[in-house]
């Protein structure tokens, strides 16, 4: 048992783990019910429920999934490297996260490429909201391999059910992607820098949508975030948002 455990008691270190494992779960039953939005929508955007299911099974990234199907839904084949390049961009927070995470992983190559798929915000949320060592790795493994059963469970009954209600456009739904991604930004916005890349990356992206081909003008607008990040305009002495105290 580690140092840390020892002072606080075997009880508690159990009591502990407990409370891990049903934030865990509860956590990626919330998570994995917007599976099947993605599997509806990306079969609205076009891919059939075999291409759906793949994407969440080797892509696994939420906002990144969502990003890809919208830009190849604007585009077809030849946006696809806009849209890859899209993805690209939206999951390289995770190798953050996986930084953040190495001692809650623990040492060995096989140990972190194991767990390198499930590193992502909820199991990285979950997993550092633990108050011991053992609570966070629990934490971060039930969250990471319940998300990843639960999202593509729900992503196949998404496509499926996609796929009976035919035609897009019928319904709405070919506009249903931008409304998802719109929905996974928005709790972000919390602070006046995030706002004003949101919105200047919005100007952007609207300016050069009729000129460029589709997925071009997400990443061009990509550079608006890069270079406010770079500067840190609007970033000193910024107070959140909203923001609930803990």
């Amino acid at each position: 048992m580690r140092s840390e455990e020892r002072t606080i008691g075997a009880d508690d270190v159990a009591a502990q783990v407990r409370t891990a494992r049903k934030e865990a779960l509860g956590v990626a039953l919330a998570t994995s019910a917007y599976g099947i939005s993605f599997g509806a929508l990306a079969v609205a955007s076009g891919f059939d429920v075999w291409q759906t299911c793949v994407l969440s099974l080797l892509m696994f990234t939420g906002g990144s999934q969502f990003a890809f199907v919208g830009v190849i839904g604007a585009g077809g084949l030849a946006a696809a490297p806009a849209a890859i390049a899209s993805a690209l961009l939206l999951g390289v927070r995770n190798v953050a996260y996986g930084m953040r995470m190495s001692p809650v992983i623990g040492r060995g190559a096989l140990r972190r490429a194991a767990a390198a798929p499930f590193t992502i915000d909820e199991s990285t949320a979950v997993s550092l909201a633990q108050a011991s060592p053992r609570a966070r790795t629990v934490g971060f493994w039930v969250t990471g391999l319940g998300i990843y059963a639960g999202w593509n469970l729900t992503t196949l009954l998404g496509a499926l059910v996609g796929d009976v209600l035919g035609d897009p456009k019928t319904y709405g739904l070919d506009a249903a992607a931008a409304a998802a991604f719109l929905a996974l930004l928005w709790p972000r916005l919390r602070r006046r820098q995030a706002i004003a890349v949101g919105i200047a990356a919005a100007a952007v992206a609207t300016v050069l949508t009729p000129v460029l081909i589709p997925g071009l003008p997400v990443l061009v607008a990509a550079l608006v975030a890069i270079i406010v990040g770079w500067f840190n305009w609007l970033g000193r002495k910024d107070a959140p948002v909203g923001e609930v105290p803990a």
